[in-house]
């Protein structure tokens, strides 16, 4: 084929809009992702990578399955890592363009949920931190975008992808299962009830089941140990205030505040419409998962994942309505919410990119509404500041030393960059790092960062101030907080197995 005629096949494709608009995301992350440093999850994350197991005490096995993967073939590379983040909001965004598609929508309106959805703060944010927020996000599109296919087709061969859907979200987070429920709720409430007699609905159920099983299976063997992780950072949140202005936050972070009346559109299509009666179980799929967070206390940015299915709806639906127009006003209304996507777009680059110079006014703006940046500042200077430390010690206690981090992500980092100076494997209360214990030696002597002298001074008969954490911008890391002291402990009032039962905590 001649490549103008193929140039001519790609223009001609509702596809090609949507692949360039992923293939812009996946770079624009990839430009921006490497200025700062890792992010204290980040490092949590990739000390998990290290341990490969079928759970985790924050989270499921296939996010640090996926680090594992970016380690083995990159290296510690922070770009090639987040390259893997940036991968979600892409394939979503293509997804959402796909399920306009599916609804009857032409290129504009898939071109319009698609850009819709790209310009979510969410969205945004998840391609620029690897966390298991961004695989979770993936998973509950995709599951949306399949069910669309099969009450479109109704061909209920599409549960078995479902299911498989279902199950790797199980795999990557527990509020899949709040996706479940309005699923659950969707087909009881609809006309999709027939499908409880087909036997595809039940192999789906099925192999949702059985790809979760692993993970099931270790939370047995380890009495459930992320329920009590739940509980405890649920209680923190709702005491902290993470949970407050739930329903707000769905106007100006789980979805854009251009883009609401287009999602209150994709609710009116799914509900009200009714040529479009047989999608209603997308509607419940929203209001379900609303429902539960918002009497659970959950955070705001959790029901982010099921704006797209409604982006979706709206822009057929608005499609359809623009078409009713005069043609003045129909180009008024086009332009005037590419405009408005156009610079919510921009501005949210601004506050949620990492582009902004460190410790520059913009900077400052920038984390205080992201409240992520500031936590990739630091943990090489913390690890240098360990190696100093130990430099320092009589040779007679580095047979015997260890190093005592505050959290998971201290850990991470220590972890991380230790091995260049030769430290020994940084051991932690919090989270996995507990399960995995305190060494064999134990420890004589320990350093730790990430303590005051009183959270150590019941457990230590001598802890000394023997360095302090600074880094050359100034900034204050919020997870390392005002514990900057670099503390020499020596003596454990009780033996290391007595004392690591009462040292386990949840962050």
């Amino acid at each position: 084929m001649q490549p103008s005629r193929i140039w001519q096949k790609i223009r001609s494709s509702d596809s090609s809009p949507l692949v360039l608009l992923a293939l812009f995301i996946i770079l624009l992350h990839t430009l921006t992702n490497g200025q700062y440093g890792f992010h204290r999850d980040e490092l949590a994350t990739l000390d998990d990578a290290r341990f490969l197991d079928w759970g985790y005490v924050v989270y499921p096995p296939l996010t640090p399955f996926i680090g594992y993967l970016s380690l083995a073939v990159f290296g510690p590379s922070l770009i090639a890592l987040r390259f893997f983040s940036a991968l979600p909001p892409a394939i979503a965004t293509v997804l959402t363009g796909l399920m306009a598609r599916e609804l009857g929508g032409k290129r504009c309106a898939q071109l319009v949920a698609a850009s819709a959805t790209a310009i979510a703060p969410v969205a945004f944010a998840s391609g620029m931190l690897f966390q298991y927020v961004s695989f979770d996000y993936l998973w509950w599109v995709l599951t949306a975008y399949l069910l669309i296919r099969l009450l479109h087709s109704e061909d209920p061969r599409w549960w078995l992808g479902i299911g498989a859907a279902i199950g790797a979200g199980m795999m990557t987070k527990y509020t899949m299962a709040f996706l479940v429920a309005g699923i659950a709720v969707g087909v009881l409430a609809t006309s999709a009830r027939r499908y409880l007699r087909s036997p595809w609905l039940w192999c789906g159920a099925a192999l949702s089941l059985l790809i979760f099983v692993p993970n099931l299976l270790w939370q047995v063997r380890h009495t459930f140990i992320s329920l009590d992780f739940l509980k405890s950072i649920h209680a923190r949140d709702v005491r902290v205030g993470h949970t407050d202005g739930f329903l707000l936050g769905q106007l100006w972070k789980s979805s854009s505040v251009v883009t609401v009346p287009l999602w209150l559109a994709g609710l009116h299509y799914y509900f009200v419409v009714p040529a479009e009666r047989r999608y209603r179980l997308l509607g419940w799929m929203y209001v379900i998962p609303l429902a539960v967070f918002f009497f659970a206390k959950g955070r705001d940015y959790y029901l982010s994942p099921a704006y797209p299915m409604l982006l979706a709806a709206g822009a057929v639906w608005s499609e359809q309505w623009v078409e009713t127009l005069s043609p003045a006003r129909a180009r008024r209304v086009r332009g005037t919410t590419w405009w408005a996507f156009a610079i919510s777009g921009v501005l949210m680059a601004a506050a949620l990119l990492p582009i902004a110079p460190l410790g520059s006014r913009w900077w400052q703006v920038a984390n205080k509404l992201n409240d992520n940046f500031n936590e990739e500042i630091g943990w090489p200077e913390m690890t240098a500041a360990v190696a100093c430390v130990r430099d320092t010690l009589p040779r007679a206690e580095l047979t015997r030393l260890g190093i005592l981090a505050g959290d998971a992500g201290e850990a991470g980092a220590l972890n991380l960059y230790g091995p260049a100076y030769g430290l020994p494997r940084a051991i932690s209360g919090s989270n996995s790092h507990w399960l995995r214990g305190y060494g064999d030696p134990p420890p004589q002597t320990v350093i730790a960062v990430g303590f005051s002298h009183a959270g150590l001074d019941w457990a230590f008969e001598a802890c000394e101030s023997a360095g302090h954490l600074t880094n050359r911008y100034g900034i204050k890391n919020s997870a390392i907080g005002d514990y900057t002291d670099v503390l020499v402990c020596r003596r454990l009032r009780q033996p290391w197995p007595q004392f690591w039962k009462q040292f386990k905590w949840f962050g």
